[in-house]
């Protein structure tokens, strides 16, 4: 996270320049966390947000599932740094010079949105392949924010035969608007400190959340305007963090311990400064360090913006069922969720569909989601595309990759050709 006030400007050099950079295929800057994921990663990253579901862990009980097998929790299959090996041509390769340095170096950077989609399950012990590149730029203006830019960024993923797997695109906005103008608006906020009754109402919510597991959710049996169970995600601890880390790793700055964290340090040096006792750290502690966290004018400490989109997964998987499947999913980041507070997803269905590609029909229904803390605001709001089971139409048939891609190039060229529209 920028914790500097921004003074650079956003110039048409900079944006095209930028701009030349679409389609350029980039190298990750970590390892993935997972080579080659199994029923044991599988169970780590549902866990790590809070998830118990059998079906991505238990090959008995999945073996009954339309999959056949054990598959992969939704967030597992993207994410920044979770999976994939880089697939880099020569004439990638010999491209890398041109991808030093930002063009809009010192312009204030915010992760505000995040889309997804799924195409075909990931089960145990395949190889996965991952393309990134810049996708989209475009030039936005704001009467009250000055000149901005909307960075869109894709990771495309496939098996080791090139089959799509997955794709995830990611929004960056990038603002003149001095940061410590928009640290003002969170002067007021108290740290939330609940009572052992309030506690115990979260308790008796927690005791009867479960996942709709093996009960198919017939497309036939929903209609707009339906809502789906609510779930609830706190009261937000580091602990809950420090849980999520471990099962979607450290993030693209590959934070790490002790030697290895002297290593990241001389690789991204500007991402480490001393604290008070002299000793380097990273910049991402305003997620554990509450006095950090004061530093970059926030009351305490806060969550990632990807914790609340994989809670919003979890909703979904848990309303589905194990026979549906989630197609899309978009989440923007509006609120910060800071230690202590408390958020409860829910969503409703506003419209249900048949869907077509080359793969068939595709009974769907489309929801709109929300995140809403304690405080009555919505933090993050979203929508999702979800294909059900159909008596009349039968078990879910998976949908055609963006643009009927075959592979990860033609993913990620259709991915330049959705999001440059934008």
């Amino acid at each position: 996270m920028n914790t500097e006030k921004t003074t650079a400007k956003i110039t048409d050099e900079g944006i095209e320049k930028l701009r030349s950079r679409i389609g350029m295929a980039q190298r990750h800057p970590v390892p993935p966390h997972y080579l080659s994921p199994g029923t044991d990663a599988f169970r780590i990253v549902a866990n790590s947000y809070g998830d118990d579901n059998p079906l991505y862990c238990d090959a008995d009980y999945a073996a009954k599932s339309r999959w056949g097998q054990p598959i992969a929790p939704p967030p597992l299959v993207g994410g920044d740094t979770l999976i994939g090996e880089d697939v880099m041509s020569e004439e990638d390769l010999a491209r890398e010079g041109d991808l030093k340095g930002d063009p809009l170096r010192g312009v204030h950077a915010f992760y505000s949105a995040s889309e997804r989609e799924w195409w075909s399950p990931l089960h145990t012990g395949q190889q996965i392949l991952r393309r990134n590149a810049l996708v989209g730029v475009l030039d936005k203006s704001s009467e009250f924010g000055g000149r901005a830019v909307h960075e869109w960024n894709a990771n495309v993923f496939a098996d080791g035969d090139g089959n799509p797997l997955a794709g995830q695109y990611r929004l960056m906005i990038r603002t003149e608007r001095a940061e410590a103008v928009k640290r003002k608006k969170y002067d007021a906020i108290e740290p939330q400190v609940w009572t052992p009754d309030e506690i115990a109402e979260i308790d008796a919510q927690y005791a009867v959340e479960a996942p709709r597991g093996a009960e198919p959710r017939w497309f036939e049996d929903v209609e707009e305007g339906d809502q789906i169970d609510k779930l609830i995600k706190g009261p937000l601890t580091v602990t809950d963090m420090i849980v999520w880390h471990t099962g979607m790793g450290m993030g693209v700055y590959g934070v790490a311990a002790l030697r290895l964290a002297y290593k990241t340090r001389q690789r991204i040096p500007r991402f480490y400064h001393r604290d008070d006792q002299g000793m380097w750290d990273a910049m991402q502690r305003v997620h554990w360090d509450p006095e950090f966290a004061r530093q970059s004018g926030n009351p305490t400490t806060f969550d990632y913006g990807r914790m609340r989109e994989t809670w919003m997964i979890h909703a979904l998987t848990d309303w589905m069922g194990d026979d549906a499947w989630l197609w899309k999913l978009r989440v923007e980041f509006r609120k910060f969720n800071y230690v202590g507070d408390l958020q409860t997803i829910g969503g409703r269905i506003v419209r249900k569909y048949l869907a077509e590609d080359e793969n068939g029909l595709h009974p769907a229904v489309d929801l709109e989601l929300e995140a809403v803390n304690q405080r009555g605001e919505v933090t993050a709001p979203g929508t999702a595309s979800i294909l059900l089971p159909s008596r009349e139409h039968g078990p879910v048939s998976l949908p055609k990759p963006i643009g009927g891609a075959t592979n990860l190039q033609e993913a990620t060229q259709a991915a330049i050709d959705h999001f440059s529209r934008r």
